[in-house]
Formats: structure tokens, C-alpha cells, sequence
């Protein structure tokens, strides 16, 4: 097993690209954040005040269920960590992961992808869910960043 996971959640399969490509890139275990109700064109309306992401991203302290808890931590130190980024910061599902495990002694290096904002506050929103570990704030990617970009991105940070 590496020592490294590449953990994320995609809405729209934008940010699993880029996850898959990571993995690969650094030899690291994949794992896919999946919400219980899977989010439909729907629930992503941000022109809707009432869709459910919008609903969700009002309220910091939503926590949206995991369809699992099976990403095997055992042995990892490093763990990538991607999402979309949602109103300038990690969706509330990010939280639910993160305090669903213990990442005592663990880095936990973010990637995004976005539309066109920064990671904003979203190493500020995550560090509460996370006691214990290190959280850094890593880059935004987009959709199709080849392999070696990447490679070399993670091998920038000695990860």
C-alpha cells in the first residue's frame, strides 16, 4: 500500500479527472468522496437560492451523509485532498469526511478545481474538522492538467 491517498469529491467529474491523474501521477491509493444522495444538475444551481448546494454552503455547520466510510488510512501519511471549490471554499461534504476519521500526525495537501475563484477560505473552513493534522493549501487544477504537470507539482512539495 503507498503512503500516500488521493481523496476526492466531484460534483460534476471535473475534479476526479484531475484526482485520477494525480493518483497516477504520485503512485498514491484513490479514493472518491460520494455523497449518500448523489447531487443532481439540480441540487447545483446556484442561480437557485433554494438548491441544495446553495441551502448547504448558507449553513458551515451542514453535513451532508457519506454514501461510505471505507478509505483505508492505515499506513498513510500524506493525503490529497480535492474538491470543488464552492463559494470560494470546500464544500460542506469536505467536513463531513474529514471528521469522520482521525488524522492525528497526517498532511493533508488540498487541490481544487474552480470556475474562477482561489481557494478563498477553505484551508481556515477545513482546519476544525481535521485536529491533529496539518493542512496545506495546495493549488487549483484544471480539468485536464496532464500527469507530468502534476508529478511535478507533488514533487515540489517533497510529497
Amino acid at each position: 500500500m503507498s503512503n500516500k491517498l488521493v481523496a476526492y469529491f466531484s460534483a460534476s467529474g471535473v475534479t476526479a479527472s484531475v484526482a485520477k491523474n494525480l493518483a497516477q501521477a504520485t503512485g498514491a491509493e484513490l479514493y472518491e468522496i460520494k455523497p449518500a444522495v448523489k447531487y443532481t444538475s439540480q441540487d447545483l444551481n446556484w442561480n437557485n437560492s433554494n438548491s441544495r448546494s446553495s441551502v448547504e454552503m448558507r449553513d458551515k455547520s451542514s453535513r451532508p451523509a457519506l454514501a461510505d466510510k471505507n478509505a483505508k488510512l492505515d499506513g498513510v501519511d500524506t493525503i490529497f485532498l480535492g474538491f470543488p471549490i464552492w463559494w470560494y471554499v470546500a464544500p460542506t461534504i469536505i467536513n463531513t469526511f474529514l471528521e469522520s476519521y482521525d488524522f492525528t500526525g497526517k498532511k493533508i495537501i488540498l487541490f481544487a478545481t474552480s470556475g474562477g475563484s482561489g481557494f478563498g477560505e477553505a484551508v481556515k473552513g477545513l482546519k476544525a474538522s481535521a485536529p491533529g493534522a496539518v493542512i496545506k493549501e495546495g493549488k487549483l487544477f484544471r480539468r485536464n492538467t496532464s500527469v507530468d504537470e502534476l508529478k511535478k507539482w507533488a514533487e515540489s512539495l517533497n510529497a
